[in-house]
């Protein structure tokens, strides 16, 4: 169960286009109750004794607007009790599920489901654009919108641009977010690192551009023939694809994965869990230009895009596991890093990108305080603690980055409920 506090003369960011404050709040048992002399007044009643704020902020929750989850119910590497509690510890508020699973999410039965869990984190489903996510033939894009999912999509690459152009002129999606990954496979060729002098110095097998940059040329184009489609990007991942993207007159909404913002590929070690990620890791560069794009707005939201695997997989070779790094305890901390102490962003547009941002680009209501509401975070910018895998309530998955190193800034706690039950 969350605390109750009293802090005076506390950061607050309330919602979207409001200014990071300074105000006296008071929460109980998890619930915000008051603001200003009326938390002082209510703390008296309730023998709430006031706690140093220092520099620790209470802000909205966060949104990831796409993750994996492959088996949401019986999955050892994760399953959608352990996702609850883990998005809860990191702040996170609403989570958007990819259609990807053992059972893919291209028919009504997988996405009702998983409707059934009931949880203060809310659970987003983005419903198969394809069959079996194979590229080949279309889902029911109707019947499957009208029974739970907020927008369609299919794997983290691009399928066949005809299958795409089927689809569209269909146009049974109407509003709702239909999300397309700008990534060729056969062009990728099996490439581990984007392709650059520092790919070749570690050995990495190399990931061309055009490997992202002629799907995305496809896409835009296609979205100029249907610019009636709610189109979404996933994952800009080269300085070449923001540079498109800025020139584009009507651009789609787009994420960019968050550890393509905190690490490029002249920074890690050979050994570290974050080689192994699609998009693959990018320059000095490309991340440059990516924090670029995400500030000038040419890039809409940072996903979490969580991949989870187990340990047997985990400790296979970079180049022979699959893609992907579980993460969630860490996002914030290390973009706060990023942005807000070295790029001198502000928690405005850091909130933006990670919460605001992303709930636009799922289509869904935005988060915000509001009193006699549990949804809030608090953060910590100056806390100390070691990354550890082991630890309870992080993650299941062992594909996490940068294990057991000291990290500054931590979520101390959030007010959503940290647990989860499925209905009758």
């Amino acid at each position: 169960m969350t605390n109750s506090y009293l802090f005076e003369n506390i950061q607050i960011l309330e919602k979207s286009g409001s200014s990071l404050k300074k105000k006296t709040v008071l929460i109980k048992d998890g619930v915000l109750k008051a603001f200003g002399k009326e938390a002082l007044k209510n703390s008296e009643h309730l023998e709430i004794k006031p706690q140093q704020a220092k520099n620790m902020l209470l802000a909205p929750c966060l949104v990831d607007p796409h993750s994996f989850l492959e088996s949401p119910f019986n999955g050892k590497e994760e399953n959608v009790y352990t996702l609850i509690e883990k998005a809860t510890s990191s702040g996170y508020g609403q989570l958007g599920i990819l259609p990807r699973g053992g059972l893919w999410r291209d028919q009504i039965e997988s996405i009702i489901s998983l409707k059934t869990i009931k949880s203060e984190v809310l659970i987003h489903l983005w419903g198969g654009f394809s069959l079996s996510g194979k590229g080949v033939s279309l889902s029911n894009h109707s019947e499957l919108l009208q029974n739970g999912a907020i927008g369609l999509s299919d794997d983290d690459y691009m399928p066949p641009i005809e299958l795409l152009k089927q689809g569209f002129s269909l146009g049974e999606m109407k509003k709702s977010p239909v999300l397309f990954a700008p990534r060729d496979k056969l062009l990728q060729a099996g490439g581990m690192s984007r392709q650059c002098v520092d790919t070749l110095r570690a050995g990495w097998p190399p990931d061309p551009v055009e490997s992202e940059i002629i799907p995305l040329v496809q896409l835009l184009e296609l979205h100029k023939q249907y610019p009636e489609i709610a189109l979404r990007l996933m994952n800009i991942s080269t300085a070449e694809g923001v540079s498109i993207l800025k020139e584009t007159s009507s651009k789609p909404m787009s994420t960019i994965l968050w550890w393509h913002l905190v690490h490029d590929n002249s920074s890690l070690s050979p050994f570290d869990m974050g080689w192994s990620v699609t998009p693959s890791l990018g320059s000095p560069r490309d991340r440059a230009s990516l924090i670029e794009g995400l500030e000038n707005n040419i890039l809409t939201a940072i996903s979490v895009h969580s991949t989870p695997i187990d340990d047997s997989e985990t400790k296979l070779a970079a180049n022979k596991r699959k893609k992907g790094i579980s993460s969630y305890n860490l996002v914030l901390p290390l973009l706060w890093d990023q942005l807000v102490r070295k790029s001198g962003w502000g928690v405005e547009k850091l909130w933006e990108k990670i919460s605001f941002g992303p709930s636009k680009f799922l289509n869904q209501a935005e988060e915000k305080l509001t009193l006699n509401s549990n949804r809030w975070l608090l953060f910590d910018p100056d806390k100390e603690w070691y990354q550890s895998n082991e630890k309870k309530h992080l993650t299941t998955a062992t594909n996490q980055p940068i294990k057991d190193k000291k990290i500054l800034g931590k979520v101390i706690d959030c007010g959503l409920i940290n647990q989860s039950s499925q209905s009758d």
